[in-house]
C-alpha cells in the first residue's frame, strides 16, 4: 500500500520562541481529539489583535481536533523606566464614588495596596512607541506563531505516520482472520451434523430416527449459523477501510463509521459460532476492531 502524504492525528504539541527588541515571547499550541476543529487562546494584555491571525493559521492547517494556543510575553525592564503607571483619574473616581459609604461608616477608607488592584487604575505606560515600530515587533512575533503550528504539524504527521503502520498491521490480521473464518465456516457445517446425530443417538439410544429428519433439523441449525454473509460484509468494510487509508487526508470520522460497522459485523459473527474454532477467531476480531476503533478516534 502506497503511504499517504497527509494522514494525521490529532494529538502533538509545538513551541516556539525569540527575541525582538526588549521582549521576549514564547507561543505554545497543542492539540488533542475533537469532533470538530475547537480553538481556543490564552493571549496577554494588549495583544488580542491577534486573535483572528491564530484563527487563521488553524484552520490553514487542521480540519480537526481540540487546539489550545498561548502566547507568553515578557519585557526586559532592567535600568529602565517601569512599563506601567497608576491612574489618578481612575483612583479620583473610585473614592468619589465611594465617598458616602466612606462618609457613613459602612467601609473603611480605601489603602493604596487596595486601590492598585481596581480594574484601570494600573495601566501600560506611554511610551510613545512609535507605530511602525510595534508593527515590525508584532510581524516578528506572529512569525513564531506560524513557526510553533508548523511544529504542531510536523509532531501530528509524525503520528500519522505511526498509525498509518499501525492501520495496516491491523488490516492486514483481519484479512487473514475473514479467511480462517471462511475456512472454520464450511468446517462449522459438518460439526452441526455431526453433533446433531451425536446427540439424537445419545437421546433415542436403539430407537431408529428419520436420518431425512435429521438432515433437516442439521440444515435448519446450519442455516442459523451461517456467518457468509457476515464475512462478505466484513470483506467489503476492509476493503472501504484499506481506500480511504490509501488516499489519506481527513478520514477519522470515515474511520470512525467503518469501525462500528466492523465491530457490528463481528459481534453477529461471534454470536452465531457453533465451534471454539470460529468462536476463538470471533474473539479476536472483535480485540482488533476494539484496537481499530481507539486509533480511527485519534485521526483527523
Amino acid at each position: 500500500m502506497v503511504r499517504p502524504p497527509s494522514l494525521l492525528s490529532m494529538t502533538g504539541f509545538g513551541r516556539a520562541e525569540g527575541q525582538v527588541g526588549d521582549m521576549t515571547w514564547v507561543w505554545e499550541a497543542r492539540s488533542v481529539n475533537g469532533r470538530n476543529l475547537d480553538i481556543k487562546h490564552k493571549l496577554p494584555p494588549g495583544h488580542d489583535g491577534f486573535e483572528p491571525r491564530i484563527r487563521e493559521a488553524c484552520t490553514k492547517r487542521f480540519k480537526r481536533g481540540s487546539l489550545q494556543v498561548s502566547l507568553s510575553v515578557k519585557r526586559n525592564t532592567v535600568n529602565q523606566n517601569p512599563s506601567v503607571r497608576i491612574n489618578l483619574d481612575m483612583i479620583d473616581f473610585y473614592l468619589a464614588e465611594g465617598s458616602a459609604l466612606i462618609a457613613a461608616g459602612q467601609v473603611l477608607p480605601p489603602r493604596l495596596d487596595g486601590l492598585l488592584h481596581l480594574r484601570g487604575v494600573l495601566e501600560a505606560a506611554d511610551t510613545c512607541e512609535a507605530v511602525e515600530v510595534k508593527a515590525s515587533r508584532d510581524a516578528a512575533i506572529l512569525e513564531g506563531l506560524e513557526a510553533a503550528l508548523d511544529q504542531l504539524l510536523a509532531e501530528r504527521q509524525r503520528e500519522g505516520d505511526g498509525l498509518f503502520d499501525v492501520f495496516t498491521q491491523n488490516f492486514s490480521r483481519i484479512d487473514e482472520l475473514i479467511r480462517q473464518a471462511d475456512t472454520a465456516a464450511e468446517a462449522q457445517v459438518l460439526a452441526i451434523r455431526d453433533r446433531v446425530h451425536k446427540r439424537a443417538v445419545e437421546l433415542l439410544g436403539e430407537v431408529p430416527f428419520d436420518p431425512q429428519r435429521l438432515a433437516q433439523e442439521a440444515a435448519a441449525l446450519a442455516l442459523k449459523s451461517d456467518v457468509r454473509e457476515e464475512l462478505d460484509r466484513l470483506a467489503a468494510h476492509l476493503t472501504s477501510a484499506r481506500t480511504l487509508l490509501n488516499h489519506g487526508g481527513d478520514i477519522g470520522r470515515k474511520l470512525d463509521f467503518l469501525a462500528q460497522e466492523f465491530h457490528r459485523e463481528s459481534n453477529t459473527l461471534t454470536t452465531k459460532a457453533a465451534t471454539i474454532a470460529l468462536t476463538n477467531i470471533g474473539l479476536e476480531l472483535k480485540a482488533l476492531v476494539d484496537q481499530l476503533k481507539e486509533q480511527a478516534a485519534n485521526v483527523e
